[in-house]
Order: C-alpha cells, then sequence, then structure tokens
C-alpha cells in the first residue's frame, strides 16, 4: 500500500513530537544513518521479503563492496518507508541511498528531501520515458528506475480449453466476458483480481479505468463507470469472487494458483511462481473496452539520493547508485527482482535469457506512471478515493455511479 500524501505530511507534523521521544532507525541493529560515518553508508528498500543472503541482499552488499564501504541495509514495507524517509530528513539522519515505490518520489520531492539526478551527475538518457516520468517533476528526475513491473492477465490453460474457449479470443470486454461464463458454465471459476482498499486495488482497477478511456481528473465520468460497473457485474454474476474486496495480489495470485480459475490479473513479479504452479499457463495484455491492450500502470521503485548535509558522502553514495542502475549493471539487479529493466538495451538482453519476458516488456512499453501527466503529488489525493469507490461499488453499499460521485468530490477536496 502506498501512503497517502496527507498521511506522509502528516507525518512531518509529528516530527516536533517524535524527536523528543525517538529517532529514526536507520539500521538493522538500531544505529542511525548519522552513525554512518567512514566506511557505512546506509541503504534503505521496501523488500522485507528478501534477507542478506537472498540474491537481492547479496547485491547491495556487493555494491557497496565495489564501492569500498560497507551498506547497511535496512528493509521496510512500503507504507513504513515512506513515513521513516520524512521523519528521518527532519531530524537530520535520512540514508544515504532509498529506494520508493515511483508515486511516493513526488511527495517526498515536495518535502524537499531528495536530490535531481543531474546534480549528482547519475545519468538517465537511457531510461525509458514512461518509466523515468513516474519520478520526473517539473522537467528534472529525481532518481533512477531500478526497473518496472506492470499487469497483465494470466491464464490456465487447462481450465480454457476444458470449457472450450481460445484465449485468441479475448479481444475487448465483451469477449472476455462471454470467456468467463464459458468457463462458470463449465463447473471452474472465472477470474480473480485485488480490488482491496489501498493502493494495491488501484493499481489493479486503473487498466479497466484507463481501458475504457477514463481520466484520473474525472472520476465520475462515464467512462469510470462502465470500468466500476464491469468489475460489479463479474462479482454479482459469480465470475469473479467476492473475496476480491479482501484481496491483495499475493491472496488474489494463491487463488489463481490453486488451478481452480481461468484467468488472474497479476505481475510481472509472478512469473517465477506461475513455473512453480503446476499447470500450463499463458499471459495475454488485458484488453480494453473497445479492443487492443489497455494501458496498463508502471509499478516498481526508484533508486533516490536524500539531501545529506555532508555533501562529500555523495561521491560514493554514486557510486552505489551506479553499481545497482547502469546499463552494465542493471541485468544483475533485475533478475535478483524479477522486474523488468528500464531501458532497452538491457530488456533485449533479459528476453534473450528469458523469452517468457518478452509480453510483460511490450506491457511495460506501452505503460503509463501513475503520477505522470502532471499528477504528481495529486495522484494519492486520487487514488485513495478511487480505491474507496471500488469497494462501495463491490461490496453492494454504492452504486458505481454513486460511488464515483463521491469519489470525485472527494478527490476535488484533496
Amino acid at each position: 500500500m502506498i501512503p497517502t500524501r496527507r498521511t506522509l505530511l502528516a507525518a512531518l507534523a509529528a516530527v516536533g513530537t517524535l524527536a523528543s521521544l525517538t529517532a529514526c532507525s536507520g539500521g538493522s541493529d538500531g544505529s542511525t544513518s548519522s552513525d554512518a560515518a567512514g566506511g557505512t553508508y546506509t541503504f534503505w528498500d521496501p523488500y522485507p521479503q528478501f534477507d542478506a543472503s537472498s540474491p537481492w541482499g547479496k547485491r547491495v552488499s556487493e555494491c557497496g563492496t565495489k564501492a569500498a564501504v560497507t551498506v547497511k541495509r535496512t528493509a521496510y514495507d512500503t507504507t513504513d518507508l515512506g513515513n521513516k524517509a520524512l521523519l528521518a530528513a527532519q531530524q537530520g539522519n535520512a540514508p544515504d541511498v532509498m529506494l520508493v515505490d515511483n508515486p511516493v518520489v513526488s511527495t517526498l520531492v515536495e518535502a524537499g528531501i531528495l536530490n535531481k539526478t543531474s546534480d549528482l551527475g547519475l545519468d538517465t538518457s537511457s531510461v525509458q520515458k514512461n518509466i523515468i516520468g513516474a519520478g520526473t517533476i517539473d522537467d528534472a528526475a529525481y532518481g533512477i528506475p531500478i526497473g518496472a513491473n506492470t499487469l497483465a492477465l494470466y491464464y490456465n490453460q487447462k481450465v480454457l480449453s476444458a470449457a472450450g474457449v481460445d484465449p485468441a479470443s479475448v479481444k475487448d470486454w465483451n469477449s472476455l466476458t462471454a470467456a468467463l461464463e464459458k468457463v462458470k458454465s463449465a463447473g471452474k471459476k472465472g477470474i480473480t483480481f485485488s480490488a482491496i482498499g489501498t493502493e494495491e486495488g488501484s493499481f489493479q482497477f486503473l487498466p479497466w479505468f484507463w481501458g475504457a478511456g477514463g481520466d484520473l481528473t474525472k472520476l465520475d465520468s462515464a467512462k469510470g463507470v462502465a470500468a466500476l460497473s464491469l468489475w460489479k457485474g463479474w462479482v454479482d454474476d459469480g465470475l469473479a469472487p467476492k473475496d476480491v474486496l479482501q484481496n491483495t495480489q499475493t491472496t488474489s495470485w494463491q487463488e489463481f494458483a490453486t488451478g481452480d480459475y481461468a484467468f488472474g490479473e497479476n505481475g510481472t513479479w509472478q512469473l517465477g511462481n506461475a513455473d512453480k504452479a503446476g499447470f500450463p499457463y499463458g499471459i495475454i495484455n488485458i484488453p480494453a473496452q473497445n479492443g487492443g491492450s489497455a494501458p496498463v500502470p508502471t509499478g516498481g521503485e526508484f533508486v533516490t539520493v536524500p539531501v545529506q548535509k555532508d555533501t562529500a558522502r555523495y561521491d560514493v553514495t554514486k557510486k552505489i547508485v551506479t553499481c545497482l542502475t547502469s546499463d552494465a549493471n542493471l541485468l544483475a539487479s533485475d533478475t535478483t527482482l524479477t522486474y523488468v529493466a528500464p531501458t532497452a538495451a538491457v530488456q533485449a538482453e533479459q528476453v534473450k535469457q528469458n523469452p517468457k519476458l518478452k509480453p510483460w516488456v511490450d506491457a511495460v512499453a506501452a505503460a503509463r506512471g501513475r503520477t505522470s501527466g502532471g499528477l504528481g503529488t495529486k495522484y494519492p489525493t486520487i487514488s485513495e478515493p478511487m480505491w474507496t469507490a471500488v469497494q462501495a461499488a463491490l461490496s453492494g453499499s454504492k452504486s458505481p455511479r454513486s460511488a464515483l460521485d463521491t469519489a470525485q468530490s472527494s478527490a476535488q477536496k484533496g
């Protein structure tokens, strides 16, 4: 879940109180980044699932070794990381390097926490424009994408074949719904996705919202209503389970992995799990309402450099960032994370090594940043009302129209 802008900025107001009570930890042993003088540099990321012995943990450590320093890595969940970043920066003990989910970048920039990559001499020229756009404010980049991920539809070939459905026939919403109905008639389950009341729910709804031609500044348009009505119709007709309201992307995947579902909306990061699922699967792009591929949101984190009082530290910090993000090193970094690289050259290498990544590379190339298009820090104040509307409509407490009318009113106040 991405912390809302209100939540993050409220954290700033609490600094005066919290500073007298506790210091923000910058290391797993409780030391702060201000302790990191000399040969130790602090590094925060949102990957608590990876410990020091994991490929990612080893990758970070190797980059410290190459820079002739020790990297002290601390992993937080995404929400905690955003809040701690604001507090630590105000207290003067921000980490040297910090990976943050791309919609958070603009909020941290607004708070004056991040350095411009150009001021540090870091090159972002090879990064695809739609990917770097999520961390670009007023034409200046404030980080480098470690990689990108996005969404598509996984399908279970065994379930579709038994129902007489050719996945190639799914070209728009009508043909997808028809396929789900055939699967249900054959005694299997249709589609599972995450509609939980967090950023994950918004992330999963966006392809359908954008696929109808929706505009995030006009949540209550007829196009937005059409997208929410599609999801509600699936749930009401038993083509999608009611537990999508509580499903995270992880639990949604677990449902698909039972082998009972025809389709599962999920991301690049599940590719390894798909290979272990025990049934033949395939991947298709999420269809737009009237045909073609729907725009999908870019996910993934940016490697950022928080502002430091001791600017002499930036020379080593730059070496660590370059070790993780340069074209020469991205392949190793993104392989450990199962991410699509943000540059075309490294993407080509990835597909050569693993042809199953090809549809994901294509999807990422057409993806949109959630904060791009000038939204910036406005995105969280739109996303929260949007996921709230999804919850209200799917639970039956409001109609799609009423839920999105409320969402638009709330977003305008934000």
